[in-house]
């Protein structure tokens, strides 16, 4: 059976994320922080990993681009997860009683408006699921937990209400972490590059001008602080095509050019 690490308790969005892309043939292993997602690929102790790259609401996760420029893994495919928020409690509890609701900050700050109007004390847990089973193993009464109906039903927790975000149209869009790179697909491919140019003027643009200049479409640009250089960024990029694709590998060895060191995470198959 393949094993996938996650970060977070089971009933996660990312043990999700994690069946929907590897089917119910899979052992998903819960992990507390990224970190340990990627070091358990890193290590071969694990198949693959699932990480979250962004949301269609908060943006990027920060500290997942990061990671990707420390450990020397592939990103091997990709899958979007439509997030809907449910607020759960014990059994027995409304809405009336609940005081204090506890959740990762990013789902937090995704119904951030619902929370404002139920007029409770908000606070910050390391997981969705992680609070909800919290809740469960504590007996926590007056209090509840964002999270997905997955969690609910997996601790035996009541919906309070459910489609809680701020906006209706909310999705995760999560990356899997490989040893290797993954073979070629048929269908749709898009392109993760990171890449550093020199803090000159014009720098970036005669970068992704080697992409424009070949039609090459720019899906996403994503700017992460240099180490050590104090206000000088690297660029995460992600772009339509294969990087065997002739247009693609032309680009890239031009582009080589007009960058101080780029790596190429993975060429796959465009998620829906």
């Amino acid at each position: 059976m393949v094993r996938v690490a996650f970060q977070g308790e089971r009933g996660a969005f990312g043990e999700e994320a994690v069946v929907r892309y590897f089917g119910e043939a899979v052992e998903p292993v819960p992990c507390e922080v990224f970190a340990q997602v990627f070091q358990l690929v890193a290590r071969g102790q694990v198949d693959y990993g699932m990480v979250p790259v962004e949301n269609s609401i908060a943006g990027g996760i920060n500290e997942v681009y990061d990671l990707l420029r420390q450990y020397d893994l592939f990103v091997r495919g990709e899958q979007v997860v439509a997030v809907e928020l449910c607020l759960l409690a014990l059994p027995g509890q409304t809405l009336a009683d609940i005081r204090r609701v506890y959740s990762h900050p990013k789902a937090l700050e995704q119904c951030e408006g619902f929370l404002r109007e139920l007029a409770v004390e908000v606070i910050a847990q390391y997981d969705t699921a992680g609070s909800a089973r919290m809740i469960r193993e504590q007996g926590l009464a007056g209090v509840a937990a964002v999270a997905s109906r997955r969690a609910a039903d997996l601790y035996g927790l009541t919906v309070l209400a459910e489609g809680i975000q701020d906006i209706p149209e909310n999705y995760t869009r999560f990356i899997i972490l490989g040893r290797d790179p993954a073979p070629r697909p048929s269908g749709p491919t898009k392109t993760m590059l990171v890449m550093a140019v020199a803090h000159v003027p014009g720098s970036l643009y005669r970068a992704l001008g080697c992409l424009a200049r070949r039609h090459v479409n720019l899906l996403k640009l994503e700017s992460r602080p240099a180490r050590n250089r104090p206000w000088e960024y690297v660029f995460y990029v992600d772009f339509e095509g294969h990087r065997d694709d002739p247009p693609v590998a032309e680009a890239l060895a031009e582009l080589a050019q007009h960058t101080q060191w780029m790596k190429v995470l993975g060429s796959f198959l465009r998620g829906a």
